[in-house]
């Protein structure tokens, strides 16, 4: 039988209800109720799902009546997906738990002989963040964070777990394994790296002029080791690589097919990051930026600027894919895990370490 957006099976576990085979877009809703445009476009075969921001919060109570607002609109499985890391990029604050920076797990990983312990906080914390929104019925935040930290990239810094990748890898893959066990699932960010850039992509186009063999020492480990995990989602980067192709990593197939796919085995979701980013933006007007990024993206970010999103409507005919579709119907959430005991446990964990 049918139970929200999920099937019920007769072996007690949930499966994910398959998503339009033409849906390709993420997009942002403006406040704290939809207008008509939203309204329709929540039943545009274009559409897989919204991505929530600050601007459409109030409370936990509020959410949650929107979001059910928000999917009974849709008449259609859609997904519902927030920035929600911790630290600096969490979104809904009053009556969440404040998630701490990720760099605070690797100082604890650096001053404490028990590395173990370290590697049991990222675990908690993955878990109370992912709770937390799956209980407001959002299926998944983009989170964790796998660029290296740097004194130099303000846009990372302390958004990042550590200056090692080996660290880095840790850390996050108990972080997701955290979030998988609270039912969601892990968006690794952003490929190949974005640590060893100084300029923010959401300002400029960041240019890293290192060749590959650079690039795969200093960046890519922590996402070759996720994706051994089996991270289910990607957000590629808007940065160009000179050396290596002459694209930005978000539009490139050199990136995106050739080193993501088949190199490191990447069968998952490819989520682009927001189009409407200044480092996105030198590469033609939304339509064109749309073109691009769909050939190698299963989904596409379209976060704020409203007038671009009509472009984008407008600009495409919906198309099947099937391999698309399957890949965006698995960031569904598995309503089967919430545990509040659990989370209650997790909480005392971290309290009792100071983290929160």
């Amino acid at each position: 039988m049918l139970s929200g957006y999920f099937y019920f099976s007769s072996n007690k576990e949930y499966l994910p209800m398959m998503l339009t085979d033409t849906a390709l877009y993420l997009f942002g809703i403006q406040g704290k109720t939809l207008n008509q445009q939203e309204i329709e476009w929540l039943n545009h075969p274009l559409t897989a799902g919204v991505i929530l921001f600050t601007r459409n919060y109030e409370s936990p109570a509020q959410i949650k009546a929107f979001i059910q607002t928000i999917r009974q609109t849709a008449q259609q499985p859609i997904l519902i997906a927030i920035d929600h890391e911790g630290g600096r990029v969490q979104r809904f604050r009053e009556g969440f738990t404040k998630i701490p920076a990720m760099a605070e797990l690797g100082k604890i990983y650096d001053r404490d002989s028990d590395t173990d312990k370290a590697l049991t906080l990222a675990k908690a914390t993955g878990y109370v963040m992912a709770y937390e929104i799956a209980e407001c019925d959002i299926d998944f935040s983009f989170a964790p964070v796998l660029d290296v930290q740097t004194d130099f990239s303000q846009v990372i810094g302390d958004r990042a777990f550590h200056t090692d990748v080996k660290v880095i890898g840790k850390l996050a893959t108990t972080f997701y394994q955290g979030m998988q066990e609270a039912g969601t699932i892990g968006v690794g960010k952003h490929f190949p790296g974005h640590g060893n850039v100084v300029a923010d992509s959401h300002l400029q186009l960041p240019v890293y002029d290192m060749d590959f063999a650079h690039v795969e020492k200093t960046d890519l480990p922590p996402f070759k080791t996720l994706i051994k995990q089996g991270i289910e989602a990607i957000m590629p980067a808007h940065i160009l690589f000179p050396q290596i192709d002459n694209l930005p990593a978000g539009f490139s197939s050199v990136w995106l097919q050739k080193i993501l796919r088949q190199q490191l085995g990447f069968n998952g979701c490819i989520i682009s990051d927001d189009l409407d980013m200044a480092g996105a933006a030198e590469y033609g007007n939304m339509a064109q930026r749309i073109e691009l990024a769909k050939k190698h993206c299963d989904l596409i970010l379209l976060c704020n600027n409203h007038d671009d999103m009509k472009i984008a409507f407008e600009s495409q005919t919906p198309e099947p894919n099937k391999a698309r579709q399957i890949r965006q119907s698995a960031l569904q959430r598995n309503k089967a895990c919430l545990d509040k005991n659990k989370y209650e446990n997790a909480l005392s964990v971290l309290r009792l370490a100071g983290l929160i």
